[in-house]
Order: C-alpha cells, then sequence, then structure tokens
C-alpha cells in the first residue's frame, strides 16, 4: 500500500489550494498562499504610491530585502531606506513578517551601512577628496572648514544624521575621513540607528490598515503646501534681489563728524 511522505516534505504539498486558487511559496511569510487568478499573494498589503515598488519586494524577498535596503542607505548609496522600514511595519501588521525581527535586522543593517562607510573614510577618503574633491566643487579650503565643524560636532551630526537625506549616506564616509575616534563613532551611530528605526518602524506600525488614507490625504494637500513653499521661495527672493538693487546706505555716512 502506498504511504505519503512522513516528515521533511516540501511544506508546498502539505498545503491544499483553495476552489480555482493557485499556490504560491510566499518567502516572507515561510509559508504557501492561496493566489486567486490575476491577484497578487494573499494576505499582501496593498500599498500606495511609491511604497507599492517596495511591498513587491517584501512579498518576494521579505527580511533580505529590508536588510540590504537599509544597509546601502547608510553605506553611501541612495536607497529607499526609510521607506523600506515603513512598508516592513505594515506587512509586520498584516501578518507577514514579526516585528521585532525587522527592528533588529534593520538596526543591525543600518549601524553595518554607516560602519563600512566610516571605515572607507578611514582608510583612503581623505585622500580620495584632496584627488576628486575639486570636480564635485569640494576644495581644500571648504573641506578644512568642513572638518573643522565635524570635528566639533562630529558627534551630534553622526546622531541625526540618519533622519537628513544626504547626511544619512555620507555621515560614516565624513566620520572616517575626520578620523572620529571608533569608540565614540560606535556609541552615536548606535544611538541613531535605534532612534531612526524606532520612528519610522512605528510610523509604519500606527498608520497600519490606514495607510492608504493617509496617503491619500497627503496627496491631496501637498500641492497646497507647494504653493505655501513657492510663494515663500518668491518672496525672500525679492527680498534678496531689493536689497542688492537698493543697498542701506552706511551707517556712518550720515553721521555728523
Amino acid at each position: 500500500m502506498a504511504r505519503g511522505p512522513v516528515g521533511g516534505g516540501d511544506p508546498r504539498s502539505k498545503t491544499q489550494a483553495s476552489p480555482g486558487a493557485a499556490t504560491e511559496w510566499c518567502p516572507a511569510r515561510g509559508c504557501v498562499a492561496d493566489r486567486l487568478p490575476g491577484q497578487t499573494s494573499a494576505m499582501t498589503p496593498a500599498l500606495p504610491g511609491p511604497l507599492a515598488p517596495i511591498g513587491s519586494l517584501l512579498d518576494h524577498y521579505g527580511y533580505g530585502a529590508v536588510a540590504l535596503l537599509v544597509l546601502l542607505d547608510n553605506a553611501c548609496v541612495p536607497v529607499p531606506g526609510q521607506t523600506v522600514l515603513i512598508a516592513a511595519a505594515v506587512f509586520a501588521g498584516a501578518g507577514q513578517l514579526n516585528l521585532a525581527l525587522v527592528v533588529v535586522i534593520a538596526l543591525a543593517a543600518a549601524i553595518a551601512g554607516t560602519s563600512l562607510g566610516y571605515l572607507l573614510g578611514r582608510t583612503g577618503g581623505r585622500a580620495l577628496v584632496h584627488r576628486y574633491g575639486r570636480y564635485v566643487l569640494l576644495t581644500p579650503e571648504r573641506f578644512a572648514r568642513g572638518e573643522e565643524f565635524f570635528i566639533r560636532n562630529g558627534g551630534r551630526v553622526v546622531t541625526v544624521a540618519r533622519f537628513i537625506d544626504g547626511l544619512r549616506q555620507t555621515g560614516g564616509l565624513l566620520a572616517g575621513i575626520t578620523e572620529m575616534r571608533l569608540r565614540r563613532f560606535l556609541a552615536c551611530t548606535t544611538l541613531g540607528a535605534v532612534l531612526w528605526v524606532g520612528l519610522w518602524v512605528s510610523v509604519g506600525d500606527l498608520a497600519g490598515a490606514h495607510l492608504d488614507a493617509i496617503y491619500t490625504q497627503v496627496v491631496r494637500y501637498q500641492l497646497y503646501l507647494l504653493l505655501a513653499l513657492a510663494v515663500a521661495a518668491a518672496f525672500l527672493l525679492l527680498r534678496h534681489l531689493r536689497r542688492v538693487r537698493h543697498p542701506p546706505a552706511a551707517a556712518g555716512r550720515h553721521r555728523r563728524p
């Protein structure tokens, strides 16, 4: 009498598909999911706007996508590291990922990314700046002023760098170039990683199922925000041009002898 497989078999063979549905292995959840014709994997949260491609990556690669994007975003490569944290938290709320594991992986990847940048800056960053900096308008004088500022405020810069695009990618590199002490760098970058990961994972976790409605409201009012910024920029530009054309009289010109 034929017997079925006992233990250790392919988990896909142990799950029966729903009528009219195809079974699909979901690496993010480590299980088989039913997929109806023309639909994406079951339980996959629908992410709006620019989050949609990140959702596809998470659906296919799970924790690996979190680790890779966060690592690169903190290691001089501009990729959507913050976005993947929000999306991963939404996926965790839908049961596809474990929130605690997302946080641990993101923390490790963020610290590793800035540490790679620090190593690059410490071993050869200064020579690269002096050799090629002039091509990006980074003259030796500007570099010296920036280095002096970073030496005075390096700890605070490394801690908050992740919240500023551009600095998030180059904070570790700058710390290495200015030869910040390794122990101080690790302490500051770890604190910054905890704050950064905690903030964006919390945003995604709290938004959860309401993310689509929140995104709709943001898109609705972003035009008004852009108009307000344009008006403010025009006002500052006009004031600057007025000062250039009509400079104030020297203070001593109207004084009596």
